[in-house]
C-alpha cells in the first residue's frame, strides 16, 4: 500500500449510496488496466461512504450492494467501475500521453492512399486539431481508433491497414465479446452455432489486433480459436 498522505479518492455510486476508497492515483489507473495489484491502488482497505467526514461503509451494506463484505474487493469495483479523483496537471498529463499514442498508432498503420507512404506525424497532430478529435484519456488508445480515423478521414486521406480474422468464442463469453468485436473492428460476417457459441469473421485494423486478443483472452480466459483470412 502506498503512502496515505498522497492518496486521492476513487468514488462510485451502487444502489444509490455512495462507496469511496483512498487511492494512489497512479497505481489506480495502472490497476484499471491489468498492469497493477489492488494492493499496489489502494492506500487503506477500508471502505467509506464518506472519506473526509470519516463515516465508514458497513459489511452489510457492501454485501448488500457489493455481493462481498470483503474490502478488497468491493474497492476492485470502485476502482475499476468508478471514478477517480485527478488533478488538473495529472488529467493533462494523461491526455496528452493518449494523443501520442494515437498520432503513433495512425503513422505506423496507415498511409496516404495517393503516395502510399505513411502521412507524417505533425500531419496527423494538425489533422487531429483541425477536425477537433475528442480523445479519452482514460479509454486505451487502440479501442479509439476506429472513430478517430472516421473523424479525420473527411480532412486527412487515409487507408489503414486492416486483417481479416475468423474467430471463434465459447457460449458463455460471446455476449461480451461480441461488443469487443463491434468495438474494435468491422464485423462482415457472424454464426451463432447450436451450443451458443459465436463465430465471426472480423475485419480489423493491424495495429489493433494484439489489443483485440488481448481483451478477448481476458474475458474467455484464454478460450479463443482463430484464423486469418488474409496474409500480412
Amino acid at each position: 500500500m502506498s503512502n496515505i498522505e498522497d492518496a486521492v479518492i476513487a468514488r462510485l455510486k451502487q444502489g444509490g449510496e455512495n462507496f469511496e476508497v483512498l487511492v494512489d492515483l497512479d497505481n489506480a489507473l495502472l490497476f484499471r488496466e491489468g498492469k497493477k495489484t489492488i494492493d499496489d491502488a489502494i492506500v487503506t482497505d477500508e471502505i467509506f461512504k464518506d472519506v473526509k467526514k470519516g463515516m465508514k461503509a458497513s459489511e452489510h451494506e457492501m454485501q448488500k450492494l457489493f455481493g462481498s463484505s470483503d474490502a478488497k474487493q468491493v474497492a476492485e469495483i470502485i476502482i475499476k467501475k468508478g471514478d477517480i479523483q485527478l488533478t488538473a496537471e495529472h488529467r493533462k498529463k494523461l491526455m496528452e500521453e493518449k494523443r501520442k499514442r494515437i498520432i503513433s498508432l495512425i503513422h505506423s498503420n496507415s498511409v496516404d492512399p495517393k503516395t502510399n507512404l505513411p502521412h507524417p506525424m505533425l500531419r496527423i497532430e494538425n489533422a487531429l486539431e483541425e477536425a477537433r478529435v475528442k480523445i479519452d484519456e482514460f479509454k486505451d488508445a487502440e479501442a479509439q481508433i476506429k472513430d478517430i480515423i472516421k473523424s479525420l478521414t473527411a480532412i486527412l486521406p487515409i487507408r489503414y491497414g486492416t486483417r481479416k480474422i475468423m474467430i471463434k468464442v465459447p457460449a458463455e463469453h460471446s455476449g461480451k465479446c461480441y461488443s469487443v468485436f463491434r468495438q474494435y473492428g468491422t464485423v462482415l460476417k457472424e454464426n451463432w452455432e447450436s451450443d451458443g457459441s459465436l463465430s465471426v469473421t472480423i475485419e480489423v485494423p493491424a495495429g489493433m489486433q494484439s489489443s483485440l486478443f488481448d481483451e478477448l483472452n481476458n474475458i474467455t480466459h484464454g478460450h479463443v480459436e482463430s484464423n486469418f483470412i488474409d496474409k500480412e
